[in-house]
């Protein structure tokens, strides 16, 4: 397998991601909108199976997490009681000269600006909620934000999902869904928007568990990247330091991939203790405390959290089935995840191949993602769905109309074998669900 160059991988991926569907940047026509993306054919699929792939993980697979779908705009006092309002902050500093912002944390401000080296103003907190205005009055008493994290309407809804579902403590709750954040510097493709999508679960449980729960979701989640096939060697925990803590957190350990920008991100899990619950319940002057019935006694609930982002994992994805061959661009994606399954061809467009072709591919696009490719010669075909991570290519030949069988074709090793039409639809059933 060819070692892959860290210094251009990201062009050659953002290159491919728009040219095979994946990935569009957004208003592209007007001349784009900094740090926003539109997912193209293959993209809103790839974005499709890693979501389904987590809520399997953790809603279905398990008894005691239920789902939820809370509203991008919720009352104001809930980001006033996070702490959002107050402290969702960054330090920004402008150039005098070239009017560039910058994030003060990240750059020697002492050195000028990193862009034309010009003088930067004194740095100034920006918060990075998006303000908006509900009803038709712009003013204070109508402000509202849209979501930075879907967490808060988690812990708004604990007694609304724990009651309809008769679950006890222990228990998660898990959301998929759109926030945003006024990011000053956003960058490295789809790793860091404004608008993005996070899976989070919030597991509510006992003060004094909290700890070994705190493990137990820690190797859960490393674990889970062996589904979305990522390579071991480039995934670590990063453990926060006291300085590095958020205000609401007791512990916190980032899971980190190595990217061609260096080690990064995917997912974070924090001791949340019960901070979130107990200020909800300090500004809404409603009890948020679980009654135990065993124990007989009552006590706000320490949160257990687990934060990913769909747009990053997409990204992770990507990067690590990137791969380079003398001959071909591959995407080696695992075939869960691969947004086509399989490329069906005719051979030749005409004695009958195309016909057979069309029938076995509206057969198999009834339950599987599949796509008919009768363009260019095999080879060419063949290029195009390695660099899009097909993982199988069927091919409808002269034998086919002898004998009823086809040739598959594996993409990572592209070995071939034969099979009857009718095998087709098990063996993708068995080599990708």
């Amino acid at each position: 397998m060819a070692q892959k160059n860290s210094n251009n991988l990201m062009d050659k991926l953002s290159s491919l991601a728009k040219r095979r569907g994946y990935v569009f940047q957004s208003s592209e026509i007007y001349g784009g909108l900094n740090s926003c993306y539109d997912y193209g054919p293959l993209g809103t699929e790839l974005k499709k199976n890693i979501r389904e792939l987590w809520w399997k993980t953790m809603v279905y697979e398990r008894e005691d997490i239920e789902g939820l779908d809370s509203s991008i705009l919720m009352h104001p006092r809930i980001w006033e009681a996070s702490g959002h309002v107050e402290g969702f902050t960054d330090p920004l500093v402008d150039c005098k000269k070239c009017k560039m912002r910058w994030r003060a944390d990240q750059i020697e401000t002492t050195e000028g600006c990193p862009n034309c080296g010009g003088e930067l103003t004194e740095p100034r907190m920006f918060n990075l909620m998006f303000k908006t205005f509900m009803g038709p009055l712009e003013d204070a008493a109508h402000v509202v934000y849209m979501r930075p994290e879907t967490a808060q309407g988690i812990y708004v809804n604990f007694h609304n999902v724990r009651e309809a579902s008769r679950q006890k403590v222990p228990f998660g709750i898990a959301q998929i869904g759109k926030a945003f954040r006024n990011e000053i510097t956003p960058g490295n493709f789809i790793f860091r928007t404004r608008e993005f999508e996070q899976m989070e679960m919030q597991y509510f449980v006992k003060p004094g568990s909290d700890e070994e729960w705190f493990g137990f979701w820690k190797e859960q989640r490393i674990d889970w990247y062996n589904r979305l096939g990522i390579k071991k060697e480039k995934l670590r925990f990063h453990e926060h330091s006291e300085k590095e803590l958020a205000h609401y957190a007791k512990a916190a350990f980032d899971i980190e991939y190595e990217f061609p920008f260096g080690w990064s991100e995917i997912e974070g899990i924090h001791n949340r203790t019960d901070f979130d619950l107990s200020r909800h319940q300090e500004y809404a002057s409603k009890d948020l405390r679980y009654y135990d019935q065993e124990a007989n006694e009552k006590y706000i609930p320490y949160i257990i959290e687990t934060s990913t982002g769909v747009d990053r994992l997409m990204l992770t994805v990507l990067v690590d089935a990137y791969d380079e061959e003398p001959e071909r661009v591959v995407l080696r994606l695992k075939p869960q995840l691969a947004p086509v399954k399989a490329a069906v061809f005719a051979l030749v467009n005409k004695e009958g191949m195309p016909e057979v072709a069309t029938r076995l591919f509206e057969n198999l696009r009834k339950d599987f993602k599949v796509f008919y490719d009768a363009a260019g010669s095999v080879g060419r075909r063949y290029r195009r769905q390695d660099e899009a991570g097909t993982p199988y290519c069927i091919t409808i030949d002269g034998q086919t109309l002898q004998d009823q069988t086809v040739t598959i074709r594996e993409r990572d090793n592209m070995e071939q074998i034969r099979i009857n039409l009718d095998k087709v639809y098990p063996f993708l059933k068995e080599h990708i669900t």
